[in-house]
């Protein structure tokens, strides 16, 4: 498969809690595990089904354990047994939430590469 991604994705150990916004009666909220993760989107495991154009209220909690209050679209689904893969973007993300990914990314590679230097 041709890689489509504009960012590198990072695999962060998180979770968000979502509700839909397009149904503001029915929120349902689920815990969710988080894939990968760049500045513009994030990949996770739900069981619950979604639906692809839908946004969702997050709480995506990072590695710092701050947690970043955002707005999901869901873009991709993919079912992999009793659970489902979703591809999702950020809507609206404030620069400063997109820059600490990018810094976990980067301070990821400095690791990486003293490691290979060892």
């Amino acid at each position: 498969m041709q890689e489509r991604r504009k960012n590198k994705r990072l695999e962060l150990e998180s979770k968000i809690i979502i509700k839909s916004l397009n149904n503001p009666g029915e929120q349902h909220e689920a815990i969710i595990d988080i894939v990968d993760a760049s500045k513009t989107g994030v990949g996770f495991n739900c069981s619950l089904p979604l639906s692809i154009g839908t946004i969702y209220e997050a709480y995506l909690t990072i590695w710092t354990k701050e947690v970043l209050h955002t707005f999901i679209e869901i873009v991709r689904i993919e079912k992999q047994g009793d659970t489902f893969n979703y591809g999702a973007t950020f809507v609206g993300m404030p620069g400063m939430d997109a820059s600490r990914i990018s810094i976990y990314d980067t301070i990821n590679e400095e690791l990486e590469k003293q490691k290979d230097n060892q």
